[in-house]
């Protein structure tokens, strides 16, 4: 087993490498006439930014100063989605760099004039006894006084050095602007996002109750206080009747992170606000941050269920809880309920719907993903969940991903806004 993880981290590793060396060379080695400054610049750049990206990921996991982590973070964790983003872009220019050499050289021969034939050069007649008459020469113009010769023109760059200055250019500032408006996106605050779920159990009078669902929100050395704030503002603007945060809340201890989740207390719902654990949480002491929250006024649920008027409202712990013995229990947490009544399950990832589907949930609210945060990242997440984002059926299950709130890592996200969702529950006997 040890072998193999060192053989992938060796693969991972290379690839690193190879992917960082021509992200080297297309951006600073292609781009200069010779080796200088600015190629050792460009190296400097970058294996900077991965000495600050890796430190940020280890401190923030070994429980490092707080205020390293801090300092860490910011440059640590831009540069590992600028890196992302620059790979990309300049593989994209891989297909524009032929196009752009070939409108070049076309234009350089449209311009290049057609060769202009010398004139005909007519004999002068030989013989005859016409006397020649010689012109007067005119008299030599004075010669000008030596001047000093002009500093000879800067050669121009050559076409192919040309290509890559506009090829790379234009994908380090594709690279920027994608970052700093994902990273604004996430800065500003999440969307609110509405969906009406039918749930064919749900009695009359229940209605249009809502609930508003907050997944993920992160807070840690790079989103926080602030930002809780805002998420929290959100929230209460919605009115609804009760708020679910399905865990990732946090990254980092409640020493460290306490007061920046202190506007937590401020959420306000008719029924409640009600948590359960994130595999965040288990990274961060999640028995302290069980405690917290509901020294905050939120409900915890423990596989754990509550009878509002209406439907049963379950929640259980994350899978990440099964190394310390608290993982998920379905039966503790529904194994004795009234069936006829209609089930809510919260519950951290999408993979636990399986489990939800036995138990014959009908609502089970999720997070986890982020959508994939980072464009191609949507991938990765759909090939490890079942449901990436939005609204699915599975039996008569449903299942409700959000994208989440915050951000982990890279306060950044690419095709995958933040949002806060308020899923309407609708009763088919209205």
């Amino acid at each position: 087993m040890v072998v193999v993880f060192a053989l992938i981290a060796l693969v991972v590793v290379g690839v690193l490498v190879v992917a960082n060396w021509y992200v080297w060379r297309r951006l600073f080695h292609d781009t200069t006439r010779r080796a200088g400054g600015v190629r050792r610049a460009g190296a400097v750049l970058i294996a900077g930014g991965w000495v600050l990206a890796v430190g940020a990921l280890v401190a923030e996991r070994t429980g490092a100063p707080f205020r390293l982590q801090q300092i860490l973070a910011w440059p640590g964790f831009l540069w590992l989605a600028l890196s992302v983003y620059l790979l990309l872009a300049v593989l994209a220019g891989e297909a524009v760099r032929p196009l752009l050499r070939r409108f070049l050289e076309r234009r350089a021969r449209a311009r290049t004039p057609a060769p202009v034939p010398e004139p005909e050069r007519i004999p002068e007649p030989s013989g005859g006894g016409g006397a020649r008459t010689e012109e007067p020469a005119e008299p030599a113009e004075p010669a000008e006084p030596a001047r000093p010769e002009d500093p000879a023109p800067a050669p121009a760059p050559s076409r192919r050095l040309f290509v890559s200055r506009v090829v790379g250019g234009a994908a380090a500032a594709a690279a920027v602007a994608t970052v700093g408006h994902g990273t604004y996106g996430v800065l500003n605050g999440p969307a609110v996002k509405r969906v009406t779920v039918p749930l064919a159990k749900l009695p009359r009078a229940a209605h249009g109750f809502r609930i508003a669902v907050v997944s993920d929100i992160h807070l840690g050395p790079v989103l926080g206080r602030g930002f809780a704030q805002r998420v929290v503002d959100t929230v209460n603007a919605t009115q609804p009747d009760l708020i679910a945060v399905v865990g990732d809340l946090v990254d980092g201890s409640v020493k460290d992170l306490g007061p920046a989740a202190a506007p937590l207390a401020r959420l306000s719902a008719r029924h409640g606000a009600y948590f359960v654990t994130g595999n965040h949480e288990y990274f961060s002491g999640a028995e302290q941050w069980v405690e917290e929250v509901r020294r905050l006024g939120l409900h915890p649920l423990e596989n754990a269920r509550t009878e509002l008027p209406h439907f049963d409202l379950a929640g259980v712990n994350d899978i990440a809880g099964e190394d310390e013995g608290r993982g998920p229990d379905y039966d503790r947490a529904l194994g004795d309920r009234d069936p006829a009544r209609a089930c809510v399950l919260l519950a951290h990832q999408p993979v636990q719907i399986h489990d939800a589907v036995d138990h014959g949930v009908d609502l089970q609210l999720s997070g986890h993903t982020h959508g994939g945060q980072l464009w191609p990242g949507s991938l990765l997440a759909a090939a490890a969940n079942p449901t990436v984002a939005g609204l699915e059926r599975y039996g008569d299950t449903q299942l409700y991903v959000s994208r989440g709130a915050g951000a982990w890592g890279p306060p950044t996200r690419v095709g995958a806004e933040s949002d806060i969702t308020v899923v309407e529950l609708a009763s088919r006997r209205a």
